[in-house]
């Protein structure tokens, strides 16, 4: 089975080769163009072979691609299927994980995000304060430092709810999220604060299971399904274990996440009445 990113190779192959036949081209006429061997194109578009960010981008000039958006996606995509890449997280390489850059960079490149979660704020949503918290929780015993680091990375993640056009970021939150006292009440009333106020941008739309539900799929942990323009058979959907992530990328499986997730937020409260109940159980906090 196909996952993670050979998978991305694979697809990001498959588009090549699709822009290539539109514009009317031979593999024989783009190896010469770009001084490659024919070999060399041939085992890009099967995925047999990485591909550069760089080299993608000679192959969308060559192909006169110009939409930016669709470029960036295909450069991205390329550096999260092990060609390489030069997003901003990279220069903390050093500090997370290549599963953690790799969530990043298609993160970065998405144009939907839709999440479930079960016992913390997702990750885009988080004050600082409320990251500090899980992130000393998360991992123990951590130096001033590194933690410090961490939570930087995770308040630049959420310059993606600020981009132009912005993420359209749907997340269905447990109730118990709500309740779950991170970091003391003054954290968590600043935290809750910030969900009410979020909430409210047109590209972001958030949903409460309230306890009343009782159990319901997904009810084992939390997934996030990655959305990308132009490419409709690029989603990604991404499982957390304590050490480690697992990517899923095969048709049956989105195809199943998807409808769990539809299946959540008919069972949800509505946006209206979720925001409600969170500004009605912030008022539970009271500051020390």
């Amino acid at each position: 089975m196909l996952h993670g990113p050979v998978a991305r190779r694979r697809k990001l192959g498959e588009e090549l080769r699709s822009l290539r036949h539109t514009s009317g081209m031979t593999s024989r006429e783009v190896a010469r163009l770009l001084g490659w061997h024919q070999s060399k194109v041939s085992r890009i578009e099967t995925g047999a072979s990485g591909v550069t960010p760089a080299d993608v981008s000679r192959l969308l000039d060559v192909y006169a691609v110009r939409d930016p958006q669709l470029r960036s996606l295909l450069e991205v995509l390329a550096g999260s299927a092990g060609g390489g890449g030069s997003g901003w997280w990279h220069a903390y390489r050093g500090l997370i994980p290549p599963q953690y850059r790799d969530f990043i960079s298609l993160e970065s490149q998405a144009s939907t995000v839709r999440t479930l979660e079960t016992s913390v704020v997702p990750g885009l949503l988080q004050t600082a304060g409320y990251a500090r918290a899980v992130t000393r929780a998360s991992l123990d015993g951590l130096p001033d430092g590194r933690l410090d680091s961490l939570v930087e990375v995770r308040l630049t993640r959420q310059r993606v709810l600020r981009a132009s056009p912005p993420l359209r970021f749907t997340a269905v939150l447990d109730e118990a999220v709500l309740h779950r006292e991170v970091g003391g009440p003054e954290v968590m009333r600043d935290q809750l604060e910030h969900l009410t106020q979020v909430a409210q941008l047109p590209h972001v739309q958030l949903q409460l299971l309230p306890f009343a539900v009782g159990g319901y799929v997904g009810l084992t942990g939390p997934f996030v399904i990655f959305s990308f323009p132009n490419i409709s058979d690029l989603d990604v959907v991404v499982l957390d274990h304590l050490t480690s992530s697992l990517y899923l990328e095969r048709r049956e499986d989105l195809e199943a996440y998807g409808s769990a997730f539809r299946t959540l937020q008919a069972h949800a409260l509505s946006p209206e009445r979720s925001l409600d109940l969170i500004t009605e159980i912030g008022r539970s906090f009271r500051r020390s």
